[in-house]
């Protein structure tokens, strides 16, 4: 009779956790631009506006759907990264997406309301993310939460 010695620990080394981090942060930020100028090309943003020939300048409100659609593509980004337990990455998503609206607008915009609208969007970006953080975090199963990072051993589901 044979006994196995017991598994012995194993961990990530810092550089793995390091270039794991850095490759979900780039999916992100890469991700949150992509989203913003993939839709912001793709979709006919200007589609209801209206052309006023007097002052030469579009006016007239923005169709929803637009706005659901990216909505809905940055939803999908944040649940995935936030549900593969790298939630810090997520926070990068508001920052992202603020600067990529800041640039579209900065170029549209001859009044430099644009600055004001900054404010809105990165306040409304972080607002969102935390609120999807959260729904995502309570609604992973038991088997997806955390677990010690030595082999064999239980989840622990109250700490990331």
């Amino acid at each position: 009779m044979t006994i196995t010695p017991a598994p012995t620990a194993t961990r990530d080394s810092w550089p793995q956790r390091l270039l794991r981090l850095a490759g979900w942060a780039a999916f992100v930020v890469l991700g949150t631009v992509g989203v913003w100028f993939g839709t912001f090309a793709a979709l006919p943003w200007h589609l209801g506006y209206t052309y006023d020939p007097a002052t030469g300048v579009e006016h007239g409100p923005w169709i929803p759907w637009q706005f659901l659609v990216c909505g809905v593509l940055l939803v999908g980004i944040a649940v995935v990264t936030s549900w593969h337990r790298y939630w810090p990455t997520v926070l990068l998503m508001p920052p992202s997406l603020t600067l990529a609206w800041s640039v579209t607008a900065s170029s549209e915009d001859m009044t430099g309301l644009w600055l004001v609208g900054a404010g809105f969007m990165a306040f409304g970006s972080v607002m969102g993310t935390l609120i999807v953080l959260g729904i995502t975090r309570f609604a992973r199963p038991e088997h997806a939460l955390p677990r010690s990072p030595f082999a064999g051993s239980s989840s622990v589901s109250l700490r990331d």
